[in-house]
């Protein structure tokens, strides 16, 4: 073969790649020698862009397939609330959400998440939660958050939601007594109602180990016809077809600034948050071929 015969490399080919690894080494400098920016509560957005996505976008788009709607409802800027059910035995759910908002907003805004204290004491698992965005699931830090124009996702449910038996499956437990509304009502950010299909079956929770979740310090145990029979492998969530649906914003600049304390308006809207979130997985679920495709 001449060497006017060769392949030639396709107009900016080359310069693609030569791209994408000096970047990469940008990269590995910048975290050997400390120069990267991390927010007071721990984010590390370089980090969480190069990393911590690349490695979910694969489960996210070839396992779970995740399709998203509605995401015209999050706004381009500013803070939002995004008010979402919790389910699956693990919170891969949570995850999940971060990624799709992520790559699917045509801002490319970033979801930082709210999440429960036990989170915050098992090790590594810390530092990531830290790291990719998390922050602890109370008031304050979710107020300063949207101060500050952020995106905050909280799911009121906690461990009643994502520890239920599978029998209970897609039915909404009960929400707290509304803080998140009392928090958006103090920041004057729209509550963006999300439903999540598909997270339920991952790993369906037939039994509960409470002696065991007792002694090791978790709120439960759970046992799934998976694990722990199968041992590491019964670990393995089942690849279902998901859907996370935005449903339109509840707007809430319109109250005065006392209303954050008024018990009864937090009930209201808690409620038709909660009533708008099932009725979207009721639809959902009625609209899906099956669990798997």
């Amino acid at each position: 073969m001449t060497p006017e015969q060769k392949p030639q490399a396709a107009p900016g080919e080359g310069g693609g790649l030569e791209r994408r690894i000096a970047g990469g080494l940008a990269f590995l400098r910048r975290r050997l020698t400390g120069e990267y920016e991390v927010d007071d509560f721990g984010y590390d957005e370089e980090l969480t862009d190069q990393v911590l996505m690349s490695l979910l976008r694969p489960v996210y788009e070839k396992y779970f397939r995740v399709e998203v709607k509605g995401i015209e409802n999050i706004p381009s800027k500013g803070g939002a609330l995004i008010v979402a059910n919790h389910s699956g035995t693990l919170p891969l759910d949570g995850l999940m959400m971060q990624v799709a908002v992520h790559d699917n907003h045509p801002a490319g805004r970033h979801l930082r998440l709210l999440a429960a204290d036990l989170v915050f004491v098992l090790p590594v698992i810390n530092e990531l939660a830290r790291k990719a965005g998390h922050t602890l699931a109370c008031a304050e830090d979710a107020e300063r958050l949207l101060e500050r124009g952020e995106l905050v996702g909280v799911m009121p449910e906690g461990f009643k939601g994502i520890g239920k038996p599978f029998s209970e499956r897609y039915k909404l437990q009960r929400f707290g007594r509304g803080g998140f509304v009392s928090t958006a009502l103090r920041a004057g950010t729209p509550i963006i109602p999300c439903s999540i299909v598909g997270a339920e079956e991952i790993y369906p929770m037939i039994g509960n180990a409470k002696t065991l979740a007792r002694l090791l310090g978790f709120p439960y145990f759970p046992i799934t016809p998976t694990f722990p029979w199968l041992g590491p492998l019964g670990a393995i969530p089942l690849p279902t077809k998901w859907t996370i649906q935005f449903g339109e914003p509840i707007l809430t600049d319109g109250y005065p600034p006392e209303a954050a304390e008024d018990p009864m308006l937090m009930f209201n809207l808690t409620d038709q948050v909660r009533e708008q979130i099932q009725h979207t997985l009721y639809k959902l679920l009625v609209q899906r071929r099956s669990v798997f495709f």
